[in-house]
């Protein structure tokens, strides 16, 4: 299970990926892809945002397990993050749209292609975890892609949705328990009536 920190480690594992996969083609440098708001890319060609979080179907799991002899432990919440891709350009405006192309060809082709986040991108809490990320890219509702730029004053700039599950955040709520240490039986006559 990961620390409060997972979510960033999540999105920063997806961008180490799409480093590796997409320099030094179709993207000259890795610090050109980073995690950031699409609305705010600066210098970036490509940008990996988190828009949403959706808690995944505990089945069951909710409440504690044993954490030590003593101690309960709430079970951790898990995750699915969705994290918006978006291709920014800086060629020249007759080239734009087919350098967008291919960026968005190459970061569709490096999610499908590792579709359990490979262990060497993982950092801090959540390589300690052990745990496995999946990656698969979602067909966005068009409505719901429309809303994430409709709601700024800029243009609508190709994106994909990469979701991101396996994403534990341990809990810190616990609970002592007390453990039966004395039993006592008492046998005695049956009372008379």
């Amino acid at each position: 299970m990961a620390d409060y920190t997972a979510l960033y480690e999540a999105g920063n594992a997806l961008v180490e990926l799409l480093r590796e996969q997409l320099t030094p083609e179709p993207i000259s440098k890795g610090e050109l892809i980073s995690l950031c708001s699409p609305h705010e890319s600066e210098n970036n060609q490509l940008t990996v945002w988190l828009f949403h979080i959706e808690e995944e179907a505990q089945s069951g799991l909710g409440g504690y397990y044993v954490h030590s002899r003593d101690m309960e432990k709430a079970r951790p919440t898990a995750l699915t993050a969705s994290f918006l891709i978006t291709a920014h350009s800086k060629a020249p405006v007759q080239m734009r749209q087919a350098d967008q192309y291919r960026m968005m060809g190459a970061a569709i082709q490096a999610v499908k292609d590792m579709p359990v986040m490979d262990k060497r991108f993982l950092s801090g809490s959540l390589a300690l975890s052990g745990e496995e990320l999946h990656l698969y890219v979602e067909r966005p509702n068009f409505d719901q892609l429309i809303k994430i730029w409709n709601n700024t004053s800029s243009a609508y700039k190709l994106s994909i949705v990469v979701k991101v599950s396996g994403i534990s955040i341990e809990s810190k709520r616990t609970r002592r328990i007390r453990r039966v240490t004395d039993v006592t039986i008492e046998t005695g006559k049956p009372q008379q009536g």
